[in-house]
């Protein structure tokens, strides 16, 4: 299934009169904001999400002023991330209540990227989410052990619903991707929307960007968004050399024994 019969438009973000609320999550990797910045925040806009869950985002130079332009760019406000996560970063919409961030190193394998994940817990009215932003390892066996890490720091987040996403550096039928899937829902395998492939995004033929939610989240649609209104097919080329995937996810109400 590619998604392509989908609905063109995903969910508005609501919140419902139960508690549970519409969360839009992007998934991004911006490449160090080195090329177009305009045409990056023209896409994040037009996507109009809550979340905002980035890899490769700045890490030296003034790189928290090259971030904060980015989100005030996108109307949105940083919520964790950069260079204290190694590249990893949240942004997140005035919607949201932040109970609590976290930046994660990960342990540094000698010759290679030190990588990290950035993370928070919050509010969308009655829902309370667990959020994580990755960017694994090339090395096969250290992006598995990365993976591993992933889930151990989901759990440990003392939430009942999670999110996370980023770019994986695997694809679906590699170790990494098969360990995430299996505990995780796949947000496109769920419910495919828009398209698949998010790398390159001249042309792209590969999925190596997903975003995962944990098993008692809905999942009404997730996909590269190819023909999302205000979403130009000139500007997902300018903005970065990934393709973003967004997703809409219906996250339930705070259980009354928590």
């Amino acid at each position: 299934m590619t998604g392509q019969d989908q609905p063109i438009s995903l969910p508005n973000s609501r919140t419902d009169p139960d508690g549970s609320a519409v969360v839009r999550v992007l998934s991004y990797n911006i490449r160090s904001m080195r090329d177009d910045t305009a045409a990056l925040a023209r896409v994040i806009r037009a996507c109009d999400p809550d979340l905002v869950l980035i890899q490769e985002a700045p890490r030296f130079f003034r790189w928290n002023k090259k971030l904060a332009r980015l989100a005030k760019a996108s109307d949105l406000v940083i919520l964790s991330g950069g260079a204290p996560a190694a590249g990893p970063a949240l942004l997140c919409s005035l919607r949201a209540t932040v109970e609590r961030t976290e930046d994660v190193l990960l342990p540094l394998t000698p010759g290679l990227h030190r990588r990290g994940f950035s993370t928070a817990v919050v509010r969308f009215g009655g829902a309370r989410l667990g959020v994580l932003s990755c960017h694994l390892s090339l090395q096969t066996d250290e992006r598995y052990d990365q993976g591993g890490m992933l889930l151990d720091r989901l759990a440990g987040m003392g939430v009942e619903h999670t999110v996370a996403g980023g770019d994986l550096n695997d694809r679906p039928n590699g170790r990494t991707f098969k360990l995430l899937a299996g505990a995780l829902q796949d947000c496109w395998a769920t419910k495919p929307w828009g398209g698949e492939y998010s790398s390159e995004a001249d042309n792209p033929r590969q999925r190596i960007d997903a975003v995962f939610a944990s098993r008692g989240i809905e999942v009404l649609g997730c996909g590269v968004p190819t023909g999302h209104a205000g979403v130009a097919g000139s500007d997902l080329r300018a903005a970065t050399d990934h393709l973003p995937v967004l997703a809409a996810l219906r996250v339930p109400p705070v259980s009354p024994a928590r």
